[in-house]
């Protein structure tokens, strides 16, 4: 698997956006949180996926770009951990919500955990929907 992050995976429409704020999910792991929504988009890929930082926590945009940058490398490392249990394609914005100053390996931890709690909650959702 290529530990990638192209273009065509950056989540960028208006609609997809709004759509996850008004019917996404959301799976959190403090101090990360990823709100998902399944949907159907034209590219050939199963997932797009967007990052916020807060203005709220950092008001430096310098603060606020490098934790941006540290989430979509930590999402790079350890999109596998997605992609393998996907059936759909999915919309996903990765947040990181306070404003601790948390080092790299703690961030990537934190987001293989919250990845592997999303696994867990699409196969809830799987197993709930064939009953």
């Amino acid at each position: 698997m290529a530990f990638s992050y192209p273009k065509i995976e950056k989540l960028k429409s208006k609609k997809s956006i709004d759509l996850l704020f008004l019917k996404g999910k959301s799976v959190s792991k403090y101090p990360l949180r990823l709100v998902y929504v399944q949907h159907d988009f034209e590219e050939d890929i199963s997932l797009k996926l967007g990052v916020s930082v807060s203005k709220k926590y950092f008001k430096s945009a310098v603060d606020r770009n490098y934790y941006k940058r540290v989430l979509r490398e930590c999402y790079r490392l350890n999109k596998q951990l997605l992609i393998q249990n996907l059936t759909a394609k999915y919309c996903f914005m990765f947040f990181y919500q306070t404003s601790e100053k948390l080092l790299y390996p703690e961030i990537d931890e934190k987001t293989i955990q919250l990845f592997e709690k999303f696994n867990n909650a699409i196969l809830e959702e799987r197993t709930e929907s064939k009953q």
